[in-house]
């Protein structure tokens, strides 16, 4: 046996050896904390408790408000908003870090291929303290090798980095997906802004409308001297401010048009939306009917808490990163190659040469580097803990208000509703009576002021209900209702909820 097969022999008797005990991995094995998540919600009674998991499909959520125009818009928010499309670059980057981390478990192979041609001068000193220098030498070479290495990962440190890159990929396809919702739901908010708006310039219309006719009605009634000047004036000024606030909604829709065509990821200047044609809030679109008792399994489906989860994850693989430092490393290297005076005695048999064997690396003192290292890692997976948990609390905060405010801006729409007639009717029997001659003028401005003003906040609070509908969506990762599937062979199925009061 050869000394060169000797040599390979025990190379792989060690590789062997090695393997058995790459099984250990330093570092804590990740397990997730808990956070505080309550039995029941306070605003809308019981919920049943679930894990967050984002792996779940969220659907067309924005069709439960069964509006075309909207479905359209929606469906241009994925594939054209600039937005989406970074969060969805930084998740392919992700990916090709989980990619180059998995390359270290493979051994390295190289290729190397030199030719060089040196001059040297061999000096002597004499006796004497003379220099004489000899004749000088060319000496030519040439080689060709493949050098491969690989290090064995005995401690686990590839494992935990690669545990950590897949971690911080799937936290940022969690961030993909929070930027897509937040992006949907704000387009769904900026429609029907816009669509109140909208309303709300027909009903000025109609104020503006109402007011000429009653300038005109006054300016009679002064020329026959049965009104006054002053009430000429107040009638115009009344008239004008309508006119100014009418010009105001039409700033607010054309920045709400704006924002939408940003969103989908046009110019402004090439996007238009027709208005809706809605003269009063009854021809809005109806709002969709939201069960007040919603199963908290549909938590699972918040991505901004499954990325805060998954970042956990990636901060606990890091611990084990650090302390695999204080362990040396082994390395297996290998070497072939061919080595000449000249390129025609480069392919000679004796011109091959080459090495195997393996190489144990420590570092014995660095000053408490990796101790510092260690402590950091720690310190960063703490604070992952604490933003998992403020991330949870959030989510809860925010399905509470929401659900709040879906329940009591629907019954403060209803008192305001019958605020809006009362104030109509009390108007209009008030311009009656000043035709009549039997009530001032001053009676008259002040009632049709009082029924504007309830007409506006009626629409406005419309306009919070779409809102709040939208955020409750948001709030519950982007739907409610349905089969809610586990990863697993388990099936979840959604707590009944009862109809909506």
């Amino acid at each position: 046996m050869t000394r060169g097969t000797q040599a390979l022999r025990t190379s792989l008797l060690a590789l062997a050896a090695c393997a058995l005990v790459t099984a250990c991995a330093v570092g804590p094995d990740y397990k997730r904390p808990d956070a505080a998540v309550p039995q029941q919600y306070k605003e809308a009674g019981d919920w049943k408790v679930a894990n967050p998991n984002d792996a779940i499909s969220r659907g067309k959520w924005w069709e439960i408000f069964n509006d075309p125009q909207l479905n359209a818009l929606e469906e241009q928010v994925a594939a054209a908003n600039q937005n989406i499309l970074v969060a969805e670059a930084q998740y392919r980057q992700a990916q090709a870090l989980v990619q180059s981390a998995r390359a270290a478990f493979f051994p390295t192979l190289g290729a190397n291929a030199s030719a060089t041609r040196s001059r040297s001068v061999r000096t002597t000193v004499n006796p004497d303290g003379s220099l004489s220098t000899g004749n000088p030498s060319l000496l030519n070479s040439q080689n060709l090798s493949l050098d491969a290495s690989w290090e064995l990962d005995l401690w686990g440190r590839i494992r935990r980095s690669v545990e950590s890159n897949q971690a911080s990929a799937q936290a940022s396809a969690g961030d993909l997906a929070s930027a897509l919702l937040s992006a949907q739901a704000t387009l769904a908010q900026n429609y029907f802004q816009l669509r109140v708006t909208d309303t709300q310039k027909a009903v000025l219309q109609r104020t503006v409308d109402n007011y000429e006719r009653f300038l005109k009605l006054t300016q009679n009634q002064y020329a026959v001297g049965v009104a006054q000047r002053s009430d000429v004036l107040t009638a115009q000024t009344q008239l004008r401010q309508s006119q100014a606030l009418l010009l105001d909604t039409e700033v607010t829709r054309a920045q709400l048009e704006h924002a939408i065509a940003v969103l989908i990821g046009k110019p402004p200047s090439e996007f238009s939306l027709a208005a809706s044609g809605a003269s009063n809030v009854d021809e809005l679109p109806a709002l969709p009917a939201i069960p007040l008792q919603v199963p908290s399994a549909v938590l699972e489906r918040r991505p901004d808490i499954a990325a805060a989860e998954r970042r956990m994850a990636a901060a606990n693989a890091q611990i084990g990163v650090a302390k695999a430092a204080y362990f040396p490393t082994l390395t297996l290297g290998a070497s072939a190659g061919l080595a000449a005076n000249t390129l025609s005695r480069l392919a000679t048999l004796p011109s091959r040469v080459w090495s195997i064997g393996p190489t144990l690396a420590a570092t014995l003192f660095d000053g408490g580097a990796r101790a510092a290292a260690v402590d950091k890692a720690g310190a960063a997976y703490d604070a992952s803990v604490a933003t998992y948990r403020q991330t949870v609390l959030g989510a809860f905060q925010d399905v509470e208000d929401n659900l709040a405010a879906v329940r009591w801006q629907s019954q403060e729409f209803e008192v305001q509703a019958d605020a809006v007639k009362a104030a109509q009717e009390a108007a209009q029997l008030d311009l009656n009576r000043y035709r009549a001659g039997t009530v001032s003028f001053l009676e008259v401005i002040t009632a049709q002021a009082t029924a504007y003003n309830a007409e506006r906040t009626l629409l406005t609070l419309q306009g919070k209900q779409y809102s709040a509908a939208v955020l409750l969506v948001k709030a519950l990762g982007g739907g409610w209702h349905g089969e809610v599937p586990v990863v697993g062979k388990a099936a979840l199925q959604p707590a009944s909820a009862p109809a909506a009061q």
